[in-house]
């Protein structure tokens, strides 16, 4: 058993050292899919937790725990509803973004949102104490001050977009549904993973993983490095 698992690894870097036409064509559909998913949840989720972190208004507790409840929404039932809205039956089915990258795209950016929103919004909010006071004290106005309590809890923001780029780029669920596991089309990652593994092609199975891995990994620990930097 540990020889076949050795072999199997011996061959998945081998097919990743090789330049695998098929591997790094789905590995770059994934990152390109992927990353418009984190641009789109940016777009609409970083001016949601921005207001959350630096204003007051009522209903601000009911919003948060609503985003809060969000985080552990499974990505199989977020998908089925996105099926049921976007199929040909579906009230969006005018679009036509069944089966396809876009559709992927916008599903990962619904399923992200939450946590950019979470953690930015904390973010926000735990710089604010400190900041808030000083600036009244040293006579800034609200906007000054607003764009000071951003500009300090950058980091805490721009972790906030890699865990969800993680999280997008790690999910299974939306992808299959949403996708359908297209060759050539909507194949990612984490679907050919899976379909890889029940045909038995453990190796190539492997190397999508390694590959995976390596991304998320890769982002993480430079942006970590350059937070230390």
């Amino acid at each position: 058993m540990l020889e076949t698992i050795i072999e199997a690894f011996s061959k998945a870097i081998g097919l990743i050292l090789s330049g695998d036409p098929e591997i790094l064509s789905i590995a770059f559909r994934s990152i390109c899919i992927s990353g418009f998913a984190t641009l789109l949840s940016c777009i609409w989720g970083l001016p949601i937790a921005i207001i959350i972190g630096l204003s007051s208004f009522r209903g601000k507790r009911l919003v948060r725990s609503f985003f809060n409840a969000m985080l552990g929404i499974p990505t199989v039932a977020l998908g089925l509803i996105l099926y049921l809205l976007l199929s040909k039956s579906g009230p969006l089915g005018i679009f036509r973004l069944l089966y396809t990258p876009l559709g992927i795209s916008i599903g990962q950016a619904l399923l992200i949102t939450p946590i950019l929103v979470s953690f930015a919004g904390s973010a926000l909010e735990s710089t604010d104490v400190d900041i808030r006071d000083l600036a009244k004290t040293l006579g800034a106005s609200n906007i000054q001050t607003n764009f000071k309590i951003i500009d300090e809890a950058i980091w805490g923001i721009t972790l906030s977009i890699i865990a969800s780029f993680n999280r997008a780029f790690a999910e299974l669920g939306i992808a299959m549904m949403i996708g359908g596991n297209i060759r050539y089309a909507t194949r990612v990652l984490t679907t050919s993973i899976a379909l890889e593994t029940a045909r038995g092609e453990i190796a190539f199975s492997i190397a999508l993983g390694l590959i995976l891995m390596a991304v998320v990994f890769s982002i993480t620990f430079l942006i970590n490095f350059l937070r230390r930097g």
